[in-house]
């Protein structure tokens, strides 16, 4: 069998739903995310994070950032370092947008 990798759903979160509270964006995740790629093809400067009571995550305006979450990782625990199922991301303005969106890409 020959594995693969695939890409889920994108997320997004146009610039006017994004506010100084944190916002959802799109669903929760179905799959292990074992590669991660945020952008903030916004003007503002974003928070993101996936516990909405705490800032995890700064993403500058007009950015991206890439999370390989298995790169390098032991073959034997291939399926232990990832990103979990029912992750939920959500995003909030540190300078508010006027056009744009932040995207949020999941491979598995």
């Amino acid at each position: 069998m020959v594995a693969k990798a695939n890409f889920d759903e994108l997320r997004s979160i146009a610039f006017g739903s994004i506010s100084g509270s944190y916002a959802v964006v799109g669903s929760s995740t179905t799959v292990y995310g074992r590669v991660i790629t945020i952008t903030n093809n916004t003007e503002g400067d974003m928070l993101l994070t996936t516990d909405n009571s705490r800032d995890e995550m700064f993403i500058a305006a007009g950015s991206y950032k890439l999370y390989d979450i298995q790169a390098n990782m032991n073959t034997h625990d291939d399926d232990k370092y990832v990103l979990p199922k029912g992750t939920q991301f959500y995003v909030k303005q540190l300078e508010a947008p006027t056009s744009g969106s932040v995207y949020i890409e999941i491979m598995y």
